[in-house]
């Protein structure tokens, strides 16, 4: 009986470690991401409040406090995210920023304005806003896995 149940366990532990794995890759995805988007938007601060600006949400004032602090918070993110320090606060404001962003592109698109989402590159080709919907929807479902995970992530593999 003992051995039964010995081996019983090695599979579960088998099966949380491939799931560890899983999350840690999207875990890591998602950080790469959020570092990508806030270091390009760091880069040029006055194209980003274009972007900020061409929502019409904000007024004038407030789309460079905007385009000054969002990138900063999607970097620190991103790098928390890689390092799995704070993972659940950094996942949380990820899936937060997301939320946001999908209710922003909604509002342009039932107001009918054609503009580019500022997502990633300042100028150039638009991305519509349906695709950046989309792909704000797999970002959030990504965050939320991350968060839902039962353990915060440690630097040691205990």
């Amino acid at each position: 009986m003992e051995r039964r149940r010995t081996s019983h366990r090695s599979l579960v532990t088998m099966k949380p470690k491939k799931k560890e794995l899983v999350l840690a890759a999207v875990r890591m995805g998602l950080g790469a991401v959020f570092i990508y988007a806030g270091v390009l938007k760091i880069r040029e601060p006055e194209a980003f409040a274009g972007s900020v600006a061409a929502y019409q949400i904000f007024p004038y004032y407030l789309n460079y406090l905007v385009a000054a602090t969002v990138p900063w918070v999607e970097t620190l993110c991103g790098l928390l995210l890689i390092f799995g320090f704070r993972v659940r606060a950094a996942a949380g404001i990820v899936a937060g920023m997301n939320i946001l962003f999908i209710v922003l592109l909604t509002s342009t698109i039932a107001r009918g304005l054609d503009i580019d989402c500022g997502c990633f590159r300042q100028g150039g080709e638009k991305t519509p806003a349906w695709i950046a919907i989309l792909r704000d929807i797999l970002f959030l479902s990504a965050a939320v896995a991350v968060f839902s995970a039962r353990r915060e992530w440690r630097f040691s593999s205990r």
